[in-house]
C-alpha cells in the first residue's frame, strides 16, 4: 500500500523559508515521478513543482527562483525548500507520486500546512 506523508509545515513570516518533506513508502519511489501541489482557501489545487526519475523539474512561474524540488531516493523521500516566502503562498501543500507508467496511478499524501504572515 502507497503511502505519503508530508512535514515541515508551520507558520512563518515573509521573506522567511521552510522546507516541505514527504517521506513514501509501499512504492518503488527511484522510478516514481513525484510533484508538490498546493491549495489555498476557496481555490482550485495547483501543481508547484515537479520533478521525473530523472531528476528533471518543473516549477509554476509563481514559485521559481524561490522553491527547490529534489529526492533523496535512499531515504524514499521529496523536498520542497521554499525561500523568500510570500503571503500568497499560504495554502495546504500536498505531495503526489505516480505509479506506474501504462496505467499510471496518483497517490496523494494528507497535506501540510504553510501559513505566511504578512
Amino acid at each position: 500500500q502507497v503511502q505519503l506523508v508530508e512535514s515541515g509545515g508551520g507558520l512563518v513570516q515573509a521573506g522567511g523559508s521552510l522546507r516541505l518533506s514527504c517521506a513514501a513508502s509501499g512504492i518503488i519511489f527511484s522510478i516514481s515521478p513525484m510533484g508538490w501541489f498546493r491549495q489555498a482557501p476557496g481555490k482550485q489545487r495547483e501543481l508547484v513543482a515537479a520533478i521525473t526519475r530523472g531528476g528533471s523539474t518543473n516549477y509554476a512561474d509563481s514559485v521559481k527562483g524561490r522553491f527547490t524540488i529534489s529526492r533523496d531516493n535512499a531515504k524514499n523521500t521529496m523536498y520542497l525548500q521554499m525561500n523568500s516566502l510570500k503571503p500568497e503562498d499560504t495554502a495546504v501543500y500536498y505531495c503526489k507520486i505516480t505509479k506506474g507508467v501504462t496505467s499510471p496511478v496518483d497517490y496523494w499524501g494528507r497535506g501540510t500546512q504553510v501559513t505566511v504572515s504578512s
